[in-house]
């Protein structure tokens, strides 16, 4: 393609706005992208280091770039779309499917009929969609027939034919789901305005319809005709129930495409809600693989050109979560509060819906997948070199300094390895000191895996705050793996996540996987270290009521306590039993012992 080094082909790029494209030696095409000064954005590519392998990759197979300069950046994005789904470059961001999608045709005849379809047909016929459901489509059908008569026989109904007397009314007439356009029952002007009526109903303008309807009905009111006008306040209330239901905001917003996005590090969620007079007529999300280190800003707006074109969206405004390039003549609104924030949460609610129902089916279907998202996220969030594929957690127990133990959980890929799990008594620390007893622990615990030659892990978590990582980190400083481990220290009151020699805690979301994977290894840690913490005071209390009594020892106590299991049948022994075990001598006092007390 050319020959000219990538330094020289950089140097040459304009620093206006407009569309660069990236070519490898094979001359295929590798990415497509925009920028707002191409100079700028392009040298990005080659003047960092990127965290993503993926754009790494593209890097170093970039040999040639092709750019065309815009007046504008938002002509710079409308190009960029255009370009993707004509070139499809390996490396751009995937925003088709090829989902066929239901819409509803008012076909081009005399007494048009009103279906729905999946194929648009350039006929001079309108098509109103497209809609994400057949369902939604079918409920808005329902809708339509149960308040206007329409035909649904597909003859030609010209007015010489109808006028010969061609055609006979069939059931539909009869069963009230007609007026009979084919023998002239019907005229076509009284027609034509029940087809404006389901137009606006579509939009989902239900003011004409209503106020039509009950012009009528106090009309047939007026003149006795009750059961008439029962038959219009029967459609009166399935039009203003149908509406009440999908009314959600002001009515007083109209012709609005709400846009929200929610991303993770290999997948976006872009949700697209349509507004009409306060109604929500189209609710669709689309999911985004990343291919590199797209920002959320560059997915919203190729996605925004994606769905306004595939949902033929004719809105003037767009409600979005942050400020974006736009095509000219399209009205931007960041909402901060009232109804336009209420609608722009509920677009966010409905991305992280589809978000978290996508995540619940790869769990499913393609564990992997899912167990590298996460890793990935938490290596995102704790702001780690690597994924915290093994990590590891340690607590204390203790009371009053009595019995005092630790334990140390460990999770492989996010899931508890409870195999791996180990307790460990306190032995150099005496009284209820915290810090030494974390120290002792983390020490033993590395040192004999430094020794055994065992794989270390990525991320150690200590359950508490400052202090307790601070005391950690001695024992790591002493075993030389200061920096080689990533440590953090979680404290249970606002659960903040501490890092080492940084004052400032980080808070991580509350619905974060990341803090709930945290929050469950400090659950584990304390559960396992609570259990052999009460099971040692508890055997503690045992072996110290036997070896009260004269000439018990500790070795007596556990033989006893092996045969019988617990002190209650010891005490119910008979002095032959208890002989059997310790011999006539310590039995007797064993058992004048407990008679006594």
């Amino acid at each position: 393609m050319t020959d000219i080094p990538l330094n020289i082909q950089l140097s040459a790029l304009p620093t206006g706005p407009g569309v660069y494209q990236f070519y490898d030696s094979n001359e295929s095409i590798l990415y497509v992208g925009k920028a707002k000064n191409l100079k700028k954005r392009v040298s990005s590519y080659f003047n960092k280091n990127h965290e993503y392998g993926k754009t790494r990759v593209l890097v170093k197979k970039i040999k040639a770039i092709k750019h065309i300069v815009v007046p504008t950046e938002s002509d710079a994005l409308l190009l960029e779309n255009n370009l993707i789904k004509e070139l499809r470059p390996r490396y751009n961001v995937l925003l088709k499917d090829d989902k066929s999608y239901p819409w509803l045709c008012l076909k081009n005849e005399r007494f048009p009929r009103f279906f729905p379809t999946r194929r648009v047909i350039k006929d001079g016929s309108e098509y109103f969609g497209p809609y994400t459901s057949m369902k939604t489509v079918r409920v808005l059908l329902d809708l339509i027939k149960s308040v206007y008569p329409l035909r649904t026989c597909n003859y030609d109904l010209s007015a010489e034919k109808i006028n010969a007397g061609k055609y006979k009314v069939c059931l539909e007439y009869h069963l009230g789901n007609c007026k009979g356009p084919c023998e002239g029952y019907q005229t076509i002007t009284e027609y034509d305005r029940q087809i404006e009526d389901i137009r606006e109903i579509v939009k989902g303008n239900f003011k004409s319809s209503l106020s039509y309807f009950k012009g009528q009905m106090k009309a047939l009111a007026e003149e006795m005709k009750f059961e008439e006008a029962q038959k219009i306040k029967d459609k009166i209330d399935v039009l203003e129930n149908y509406q009440s239901k999908s009314t959600i905001v002001n009515p007083k917003i109209s012709n609005v495409d709400v846009f929200s996005i929610v991303s993770d590090n290999a997948y976006a969620y872009v949700n697209f809600l349509q507004l009409s007079h306060g109604s929500i007529i189209r609710s669709h999300t689309m999911e985004i693989k990343k291919k590199l280190e797209e920002q959320d800003e560059d997915l919203l707006e190729l996605a925004i050109v994606e769905i306004r074109e595939r949902f033929k969206s004719e809105s003037k405004e767009l409600y979005v979560p942050f400020k974006i390039a736009v095509s000219p003549g399209l009205k931007v609104t960041v909402p901060k509060l009232g109804d336009k924030k209420r609608i722009l949460d509920l677009s966010e609610r409905n991305a992280k819906f589809f978000r978290q129902e996508k995540f619940n089916q790869i769990k499913i279907i393609d564990p992997d997948r899912h167990t590298n998202r996460i890793m990935a996220q938490m290596k995102k969030d704790l702001r780690l070199s690597a994924e915290p594929r093994h990590i590891e957690c340690f607590d204390n127990s203790n009371i009053q300094g009595s019995n005092p133990v630790a334990a140390c959980v460990v999770f492989k890929d996010g899931k508890p390895s409870k195999k791996e799990y180990r307790h460990y008594n306190i032995k150099t620390v005496t009284g209820p000191d915290d810090f030494a007893s974390m120290e002792e622990v983390v020490f033993r615990r590395y040192k004999r895996l430094q020794e055994e030659m065992q794989p270390l892990p990525q991320l150690i978590v200590i359950d508490g705050g400052k202090g307790q990582l601070s005391s950690a980190l001695k024992s790591l400083d002493l075993l030389g793996l200061r920096g080689k481990i990533a440590i953090v220290g979680i404290a249970k009151r606002l659960e903040e996540i501490y890092f080492p020699e940084d004052p400032i805690p980080l808070y991580l979301d509350k619905k974060s996987e990341s803090l709930k994977i945290i929050q469950y290894l400090r659950n584990e840690a304390h559960r396992f270290g609570i259990t052999f913490h009460r099971n040692k005071r508890s055997k503690g209390a045992i072996n110290s009521e036997l070896e009260g009594i004269n000439g018990v020892g500790e070795k007596t106590a556990q033989q006893l306590l092996k045969k019988f299991k617990s002190v209650k049948r010891i005490k119910e022994a008979s002095v032959e039993s208890l002989s059997q075990e310790v011999g006539a001598s310590k039995a007797k006092k064993i058992y004048e012992s407990f008679r006594q007390k």
